[in-house]
């Protein structure tokens, strides 16, 4: 398996984007309402004039003071009253749409509790909505958490090449040619081994302009603009073309030719075919990038290189010294952070533990029993806002795959890979500092056994 590369800062930002809108699309999913309506989910779409949007949600308003259930009645029209307002905020809209959700819902501890979130993704609202009713709709959402990462395709055979991409679920051709190849059987007026050798001449400089066309249509900025390409043909073009001894592919491009697939046909039909064929690979590029980092992390503990951390404790303090340079963290990590601050303490006293812990440890109180000021933060969450701050890019993975659910289960769904080396035993040992008088050593020394083990 090739070697992990690190993202841009563009694609971590992407990442850290596609994770929040995850999080709080499973939040609005369970929200439900406290009446049989009240819950507003409005859509609207970047070139949607907001006028319109206010329009319709006044013209709303004046329906709902009809209803008969007056628990509904007062649902509904306090939902629209907040939404009208939260629009207010906006001059024009974003240039990727907005997204209002907004009603009283019921919380675990069964109160009533007023939400209103507006959003703007970070891609655009396909299609204008509104819907009242006792749930947030997300389907919007989770279309665009949906991989919109471009492919390329080859479709090649006897009578031209064709050169296309997909992204998501748009297909576009990008350019595309015809050939007239001669067959392998002439019609007389010069020898078999003459025509044989044209015939491979023709057949070589073919497969050297499509590996040309390849290079023009797939590397901008001397980088691939595509995560995976396909290779599709109806005959052997397409092994000639990426054949080790041919060298007529762009070694750029070799690492990431995903799959070879046979099709019937050339042209668009062939690349629809290939579409088709190529769906299981398609749908799994997440999975492959994940497999790609945690082997990458998995191969440093395994050679033992002192370039890898893991676990709370150590990830945290190779963050605050800048260490690392890629953070890699489980997306559905349970652990929070507390900042527990109090009068008689000098500095504010940090957790990163789950929960169940913190109750455990009983951090609330100071040594006196008394009651001390906690900030709470989801972990997951102060990482993706601070990562910046320590010269770091963050990567979320899933326990989905066999390498995700080995790094969960075994290193506690966090690590991270080094810039530098770092001894995580000597600086515990460093931080405990000199022993005790009681607990010096007959000898007199100055610190502990242990210290120097």
């Amino acid at each position: 398996m090739s070697k992990h590369e690190p993202p841009t800062d563009e694609e971590v930002q992407k990442n850290v984007e596609k994770w929040r809108m995850k999080k709080m699309i499973y939040n609005m999913q369970a929200a439900k309402g406290v009446a049989s309506a009240g819950l507003i989910t409005l859509m609207i779409p970047p070139k949607n004039q907001l006028a319109l949007s206010v329009k319709m949600l006044n013209e709303e308003f004046g329906t709902a003071s009809s209803i008969k259930s007056h628990t509904t009645k007062l649902a509904v029209c306090s939902a629209i009253t907040s939404t009208l307002a939260k629009l207010k905020l906006y001059n024009r809209t974003p240039p990727n749409g907005l997204i209002i959700f907004c009603g009283n819902i019921m919380t675990e501890d069964n109160k009533e509790k007023k939400v209103c979130i507006d959003i703007v993704p970070f891609k655009a609202v396909t299609r204008a909505n509104y819907i009242c009713d006792n749930k947030f709709h997300v389907d919007e959402l989770f279309r665009m958490l949906e991989d919109d990462d471009r492919f390329g395709f080859i479709v090649m055979d006897g009578n031209g090449t064709l050169f296309g991409s997909i992204s998501g679920n748009r297909r576009q051709i990008l350019h595309k040619f015809t050939v007239e190849l001669p067959k392998k059987h002439g019609r007389g007026g010069q020898s078999a081994l003459r025509f044989a050798r044209l015939r491979l001449e023709k057949r070589h400089n073919y497969v050297r302009k499509v590996g040309e066309m390849a290079t023009q249509q797939f590397i901008t900025n001397d980088r691939p603009n595509v995560v995976g390409l396909i290779l599709a043909g109806s005959a052997e073009f397409k092994n000639d073309l990426v054949g080790r001894e041919a060298d007529l592919f762009d070694q750029r491009l070799h690492p990431i030719v995903m799959k070879l697939v046979d099709v019937a046909y050339g042209g668009e039909n062939g690349f629809n075919q290939a579409i088709e064929l190529s769906a299981d690979v398609l749908s799994n590029v997440k999975f492959v990038k994940e497999k790609k980092l945690l082997s990458e992390f998995f191969e440093q503990i395994a050679t033992d290189t002192n370039l890898y951390c893991f676990g709370m404790e150590d990830t945290v303090r190779a963050m605050e010294m800048g260490a690392i340079k890629t953070l890699i963290l489980w997306e559905e990590l349970p652990h929070k952070r507390y900042v527990c601050t109090c009068p008689s303490w000098d500095v504010p006293r940090e957790y990163n533990i789950t929960e169940a812990m913190a109750d455990k440890l009983n951090i609330f109180k100071d040594e006196d029993g008394k009651e001390v000021d906690v900030e709470v933060d989801d972990f997951v969450e102060w990482c993706s806002i601070n990562f910046k701050k320590f010269g770091c890019k963050i990567e979320f993975v899933t326990n989905k795959s066999q390498e995700g659910s080995q790094f969960v289960k075994g290193f506690q769904g966090i690590g991270g890979i080094l810039r530098y080396k770092v001894d995580f035993v000597e600086l515990a040992e460093a931080e405990k500092g000199p022993c005790s008088d009681e607990e010096e050593q007959d000898g007199g020394d100055d610190y502990c056994d242990d210290d120097f083990m």
